[in-house]
C-alpha cells in the first residue's frame, strides 16, 4: 500500500498531532507500506531548509509556505501542483485547514481514498488571533462542508466531536471514532530512575505538567495552585515540561521565587519521557480545551493519577474517582484541593494507579494503528467493489 500523510507540520515539530502521525507512519513502514509525509517547511518558529529527506523510512516532502496567519496556521497552496505520486490512501490531519480541501481535490484526481482525522480541532475564537476569525467563520459556513464531501472516511478521536461532525456530514457511516494511543515503553518500569537527581528535585512528592505551554493549556493555572499549596506544604515539587508557545514567561515569572518549582523546557526521547512520568506522583492537565491529548494515556500507562479539566474528550476517558478528578478550568481552589486529595491518600492513589494502568492497555499504539489500517483497507475494498 502507498500512503500519504498530510498535515501542517511533521518532525522535528513538537506536538500531539505530529506524534500521532509518527506512530502511525512507523508502524506502516514496518508492515512494508511505502509512506510519505507532505507538510509545510516550518517548525512553527523558523523555516526548515531541508525540503526532502527520509526519516526512519518515511519520505518527507516540505513545501514552502507563502505566509502565516498564526502560530500554527501557514498557507502553502503549492501542495495542489507539487503533490506527486499515485497513492492508495491520502490521510489528512487536523480539520479546518485549506490543505484538507486541496487533498480532497487531489484524491479525486488521483483516484485515491481520502481518510481524514479531525484531531478535535474545534476551538472557539477566544484563543484565536483576530486575523484568523474571518477564516473560522467561512470555514464553519462553507469550507468544512465542501472539504468533508471530498473525504471518504472521517476519523474522530473522541465521541465529543460527533455532534459537530453531524452538521457537515450527512452520511453517518463515513464517521468512525478511533482514539489516540500510547507507546509500549511507558508500560515498562524504569529500573534506575535518575529524573529527580538530574533535575535536583529533593521534595518527596512531584506534580507534573507535560505539554505545550500554549494559552489553551492552563499551565499558569497550575502555577497559581502550586503557589497556594506551597504556602502550607514544603514536601511537594512542581515541574512544567514542554515547548513554549506563549506561556512559558508567565509561568517562569510566577514560580521564580519558589525553589520547589521548575520549568524544564521540552524533553525529547521516549526513554527520558518514561523516566519523567514515572518520577511523578500526579499528572495535571488544567486546560481550557483539549481534543484527546496523548499525555492523558501516557500518564495512565505510567500509572499516574490524573487531575484534569472536564473539557471536550477528557470526560469520556477520565471518570471520578476511578481515574482521578475533574476540575473546571481556572478553579484554582479545587485544583489545589484535588491534587492534595491524591497526594495525601496513598491508598486512593494506588488504586487509581492500578485502574489507569489497566485502562491504558486498550490504547496501545499497536492496537490503534491496526484500527486505522482496517479503515484504510475497507475504504480501498469499497472502491474496488464499485
Amino acid at each position: 500500500m502507498k500512503i500519504a500523510h498530510i498535515n501542517m507540520f511533521y518532525l522535528p515539530t513538537f506536538g500531539g498531532v505530529e506524534q500521532v502521525m509518527y506512530e502511525l507512519a512507523q508502524r506502516q513502514v514496518k508492515q512494508g507500506h511505502e509512506v510519505h509525509v507532505f507538510c509545510c517547511d516550518s517548525d512553527k518558529n523558523k523555516r526548515i531548509k531541508l525540503k526532502k529527506e527520509i526519516i526512519q523510512g518515511v519520505h518527507i516532502h516540505r513545501f514552502p509556505y507563502w505566509f502565516r496567519l498564526s502560530l500554527s496556521t501557514f498557507i502553502w497552496p503549492s501542495l495542489l501542483w507539487r503533490f506527486k505520486g499515485k497513492f492508495d490512501i491520502i490521510h489528512t490531519h487536523v480539520s479546518g485547514h485549506a490543505y484538507i480541501l486541496f487533498a480532497g481535490i487531489l484524491s479525486k484526481l488521483n483516484k485515491s481514498k481520502h481518510i481524514h482525522t479531525t484531531h478535535c480541532s474545534w476551538t472557539g475564537a477566544e484563543f484565536r488571533p483576530l486575523i484568523l476569525r474571518p477564516f473560522l467563520f467561512l470555514n464553519n459556513l462553507i469550507f468544512n462542508k465542501i472539504s468533508f464531501k471530498l473525504v471518504d472516511k472521517v476519523i474522530a478521536i473522541t465521541p465529543w466531536e460527533l455532534d459537530i461532525l453531524n452538521k457537515y456530514i450527512k452520511n453517518k457511516n463515513k464517521i468512525k471514532v478511533i482514539p489516540n494511543g500510547t507507546d509500549k515503553i511507558l508500560y515498562k518500569k524504569v529500573k534506575k530512575n535518575n529524573f529527580k537527581k538530574q533535575h535536583k528535585i529533593k521534595e518527596k512528592k512531584l506534580v507534573l505538567f507535560f505539554g505545550r505551554l500554549n494559552p489553551t493549556k492552563g499551565a499558569e493555572k497550575l502555577a497559581l495552585a502550586a503557589i497556594n499549596i506551597s504556602k502550607k506544604r514544603k514536601d511537594i515539587a512542581f515541574i512544567w515540561v514542554g515547548p513554549d508557545e506563549g506561556k512559558a514567561q508567565e509561568v517562569e515569572r510566577l514560580i521564580k521565587s519558589h525553589k520547589n518549582m521548575k520549568y524544564l523546557g521540552a524533553i525529547r526521547g521516549k526513554e527520558k519521557i518514561a523516566e519523567m512520568y514515572q518520577a511523578a506522583d500526579v499528572y495535571v492537565l488544567p486546560s481550557y480545551r483539549e481534543g484527546l491529548p496523548l499525555t492523558l494515556f501516557e500518564a495512565m500507562a505510567s500509572g499516574l493519577p490524573i487531575v484534569a479539566s472536564p473539557v471536550n474528550g477528557v470526560p469520556y476517558e477520565v471518570k471520578e474517582p476511578e481515574n482521578g478528578f475533574l476540575v473546571k478550568y481556572g478553579d484554582i481552589k479545587n485544583l489545589e484541593k484535588n491534587i492534595l486529595k491524591i497526594l495525601d491518600n496513598p491508598k486512593l492513589a494506588k488504586q487509581i494507579s492500578k485502574n489507569n494502568f489497566k485502562k491504558s492497555k486498550d490504547y496501545a499504539w499497536d492496537l490503534i494503528s491496526k484500527r486505522y489500517m482496517e479503515e484504510y483497507e475497507s475504504s480501498i475494498n469499497n472502491k474496488n467493489n464499485k
